[in-house]
């Protein structure tokens, strides 16, 4: 059987696979666009995507939107017909300028969480982009598309549920990660399915819930499309790939890594992620970081009390600076064991998938 095509409204993905929003500076323009002219969906993550600019010290926000623009623009050009979006955390203190600019810029898709992101509807009500928030829960997806349909009149397009084995930020609480009482990525996304028909059945559309976390084979692709999934989010595994954004080393430290080295940490974001315990955060976890200067980034940030800079952790890490950077990973990031290309990954992911369908 082959894979089913995502459809989200009249945008179809002939492959059912979202390329996960990797930042800062690990999915952008290359990435996306080279998965987007694969068949999937290729993501661009916002999150201090100015980093390369020269005034980025000095004004990161502005640094931020000009070169968001130019990653849509660059990611459009390379591939003109391909389904591109961006990935944005709620926590940002920016996220509304952020919103607009990909809006502006005529994206396709935008995807967020990181929080709740009940009022995108309306920042983004002018505009034909597509809306899908994050959630952990069905809990959570019921919240936010109550809150759509009261003020904005409006349900997700698509929704994205991200279960525990997730990398970066995730949406459960420490306790739950680390002693494994997180709910399986499986009874979440059925859960989330059955929460949504309600909207879907007012609003007369299909509202296609994309699994996320952990899926790293097209077996496991096929698993949630047979559990009644729309389609899958995978970021690990694109790290490890020619067209990905960071640095050599920075992939490098996926295909090096093992098993124990990947860890449940505490972010200053204020929510537990998953990243390798490298001699960065085990310095953060002994002595803390000192933190010379604040981007203004994160909206719950304090300076004073913070451990270290998120922003500079991750900007030195996708340099390739790993010993004072923060290298966020999926659960099995110590499985890739190679770099190769977007095309060669999306066509092993489909055959294997459509074998076992």
């Amino acid at each position: 059987m082959k894979l089913p095509p995502l459809k989200i409204g009249e945008l179809i993905a002939s492959i059912p696979i979202i390329q996960g929003g990797m930042g800062v500076g690990v999915s952008l323009s290359s990435l996306a666009a080279a998965v987007a002219n694969e068949g999937g969906i290729g993501i661009i993550s916002t999150a201090q995507i100015g980093y390369n600019e020269e005034d980025f010290g000095a004004n990161a926000r502005e640094a931020n939107k000009r070169a968001l623009r130019n990653e849509i623009r660059r990611a459009r050009e390379l591939s003109p017909k391909g389904i591109l979006g961006i990935n944005i955390m709620v926590a940002m203190n920016n996220y509304e300028e952020i919103a607009r600019t990909a809006l502006e810029e005529g994206i396709d898709l935008i995807i967020s969480g990181a929080g709740l992101p009940l009022n995108l509807p309306k920042i983004a009500k002018d505009f034909k982009a597509k809306l899908a928030p994050i959630v952990s829960s069905a809990k959570a997806a019921t919240v936010i598309a109550k809150m759509w349909d009261k003020k904005e009149s409006c349900a997700p397009d698509l929704v994205v549920v991200e279960g525990p084995e997730a990398g970066g930020h995730l949406g459960f609480s420490m306790e739950a990660l680390v002693e494994n009482k997180a709910q399986d990525l499986k009874v979440i996304v059925k859960e989330v399915i059955e929460a949504i028909k309600p909207f879907e059945e007012k609003y007369n559309k299909k509202i296609p819930v994309v699994a996320a976390g952990g899926i790293y084979t097209g077996a496991d692709i096929a698993e949630f499309i047979k559990l009644g999934a729309a389609g899958v989010q995978m970021a690990t595994r694109f790290v490890a790939t020619d067209e990905c954004d960071a640095s050599l080393t920075y992939k490098m430290a996926y295909i090096n890594s093992k098993k124990e080295d990947i860890k449940i940490v505490q972010s200053p974001v204020g929510m537990p992620g998953r990243a390798i315990d490298n001699k960065f955060m085990k310095t953060v976890s002994e002595k803390g970081c000192k933190v010379d200067k604040c981007y203004l980034c994160i909206k719950e940030c304090n300076p004073k009390e913070t451990p270290y800079c998120i922003t500079e952790a991750l900007i030195q890490a996708v340099k390739g600076n790993l010993d004072k950077g923060l290298i966020f990973v999926g659960s099995n990031a110590y499985k890739v064991d190679k770099i190769t290309s977007v095309k060669e990954l999306m066509n092993e992911l489909v055959v294997e998938a459509e074998s076992v369908l």
